[in-house]
């Protein structure tokens, strides 16, 4: 048989009512578009931009950093923020050619730079709302939902978490516990994400900034001293929850043991220190700057950023 009668024999078969041509006819209908999908999004995955978490106390500038940054210089004084009750985010763009020498001021398309794009995350500093900021970095690969960030069900990456800090509050030692305590807390779940790895692989390391604003102010510590600061308030907060652990009947073995998750970078030192912190991944910088006036400006902040996105 040639084959030009074996295809007139099935084209006349496809076109002869039957029920064998009916079943595949409704098979056809139903599986290809499936199969279409599969392929399409095979083949061109939907994948979100890496994000920039930002945490800290109430009042310490981070709605005011995101409008910053978002809009550029403005000729005009930032207007007044409000404490924020649901995260927000806007979508930023660094110079991929070389992300430390860009400025947050440059326009890209006029400089011809090839844009890299991120999400800055601004979450609720409030002590009732910052669980939900702080779940999100429970895990070994730390992500925003969707819901958060952008449409569809893809989820963003976090890149890096900037944690910001009032520096002129700091100088009067009010507001330095509860702003420790929050950072305490931040630095504890990432050195209990690194803990609760699957095998042998690692989690990846995450950065850490304390943006130390308002250095514009006269009363606004250096960001060297918020560092100090800082590391001895967060030890004394350490020692504070391992009493608070032994009064409650946990022996010094089970401590060791059971609850180092609890202890704050590394095991018998007597003082914290952030470099204590490498040990798990999580590297942590202090920088100075300020959102507004005659001040350092946020230029440093923005390239730290730049460098790990």
């Amino acid at each position: 048989m040639s084959l030009q009668q074996t295809l007139k024999d099935l084209l006349e078969a496809s076109l002869t009512p039957s029920p064998t041509v009916i079943l595949f006819g409704l098979a056809f209908c139903l599986l290809a578009p499936i199969l279409l999908h599969f392929l399409y999004s095979t083949a061109t995955p939907y994948t979100t931009l890496p994000s920039v978490l930002l945490l800290g106390p109430p009042g310490a500038g981070k709605t005011a950093l995101t409008t910053l940054f978002e809009r550029g210089p403005l000729d005009l004084p930032l207007a007044k923020t409000h404490t924020s009750q649901v995260p927000s985010s806007i979508e930023l763009s660094i110079n991929s050619d070389d992300p430390s020498s860009a400025s947050y001021k440059t326009n890209l398309d006029e400089a011809g730079a090839t844009a890299k794009k991120f999400l800055l995350v601004d979450t609720p500093g409030h002590p009732k709302l910052r669980a939900s900021s702080l779940a999100h970095l429970n895990s070994a690969e730390p992500t925003i939902k969707s819901s958060l960030v952008s449409d569809g069900g893809a989820k963003s990456k976090i890149k890096a978490v900037v944690f910001m800090v009032d520096a002129a509050a700091l100088a009067d030692g009010d507001a330095l516990p509860s702003t420790a305590e929050y950072l305490y807390d931040v630095l504890l779940t990432l050195q209990k994400r690194f803990h609760s790895r699957n095998g042998s692989r690692a989690p990846a390391s995450m950065p850490v900034l304390v943006a130390a604003n308002k250095l514009d102010l006269f009363t606004a510590l250096p960001a060297a001293l918020v560092k100090s600061n800082l590391e001895a308030e967060l030890g004394r907060i350490r020692a504070a929850r391992s009493k608070g652990l032994l009064d409650s009947g946990v022996g010094q073995d089970d401590l060791a043991a059971g609850e180092e998750g609890d202890w704050l970078g590394g095991d018998g030192s007597e003082k914290f220190s952030f470099a204590q912190m490498m040990e798990f991944d999580v590297d942590v910088d202090v920088i100075g700057g300020s959102v507004t006036g005659d001040g350092p400006g946020a230029e440093k902040w923005w390239k730290w950023i730049g460098e790990r996105v």
